[in-house]
């Protein structure tokens, strides 16, 4: 797809401040393998340990001019299935996907990405669907936008959500609205040196329901173009770091702790995650 610059979807409003705090941390050991056949299709394999218990999946990925179509196989015997159509008109982004053998399982989805928009819209391929829509207006600095689902089948909302989001050179700040307005949540990202790619980052959460509040902070640094860590620590008194490490280009090893501060005694969680492409 060409690249729009502007608001984006309604999903990118806070997912810098996310990834820094909650993505590539695990507790797990996982193992992921990429290999191309000679006509171009990627074949993903991947397995994940969890604790006595080993899930598997294998993808396949192929893509034909602006096509691109996946198919995954999980160890439930599962097939999942995605169909992405880019650019089928200027800006726009076309999602069809199911799961097999799951019929009720089918959607469609359509993405619109302008200089002052981002629209996306979902439909469940049922006799009485889930109807799914997110839009963003604004522009590179300043983005307000919602995300609501309708069931038709029983005529209530089963989601609607209101988000914000300001941005500068250095520095992403957002507030959502979440769970029927039950949650709120403010999230915070800065650059401190783009050269290192050293961030920070934070986020607060506070429920209406249970009057509860959790605070995570986080940061990442690279110590050199290869290598990155990262560690955060929330106001329950978790907390954990990783270090990734890109030994090979597109090959990554991620090793990632935690441990709770307030109960020492308990071991710490370790994660593996290797992933090797060629």
């Amino acid at each position: 797809m060409v690249f729009v610059k502007g608001p984006g979807l309604y999903s990118d409003i806070g997912k810098k401040a996310r990834d820094l705090l909650y993505k590539d941390y695990q507790g797990d050991q996982k193992f992921t393998l990429t290999t191309y056949t000679s006509n171009g299709v990627a074949i993903t394999s991947s397995g994940t340990k969890k604790g006595d218990l080993f899930l598997a999946d294998v993808n396949t990925q192929l893509k034909n001019k602006n096509i691109t179509t996946d198919v995954k196989v999980d160890t439930h015997s599962n097939v999942y299935t995605t169909i992405t159509v880019d650019e089928p008109a200027p800006g726009v982004k076309a999602i069809f996907s199911f799961v097999a053998p799951d019929q009720k399982s089918g959607k469609v989805e359509l993405q619109y990405l302008h200089e002052y928009a981002g629209i996306s819209t979902s439909l469940g391929l049922t006799a009485k669907p889930i109807v799914n829509f997110s839009g963003v207006a604004g522009n590179q600095n300043a983005t307000f936008g919602t995300d609501v689902s309708f069931d038709t089948a029983t005529g209530n909302f089963t989601k609607y959500n209101a988000g914000f989001s300001y941005t500068t050179a250095d520095l992403i700040a957002s507030l959502m609205l979440n769970d029927k307005g039950e949650t709120v949540a403010a999230s915070y990202f800065h650059t401190v040196s783009p050269l290192t790619n050293t961030v920070v980052g934070a986020e607060l959460t506070h429920s209406f329901a249970t009057n509860e509040n959790t605070l995570t902070i986080g940061t990442q640094h690279a110590l050199d173009p290869l290598t990155s860590v990262k560690a955060r620590v929330n106001n329950y008194g978790k907390a954990s770091a990783l270090i990734q490490h890109e030994w090979r280009p597109k090959s990554l090893i991620t090793i990632s702790g935690e441990v709770d501060t307030r109960a020492i005694e308990k071991s710490a969680k370790i994660g593996l995650a290797v992933a090797l492409k060629p």
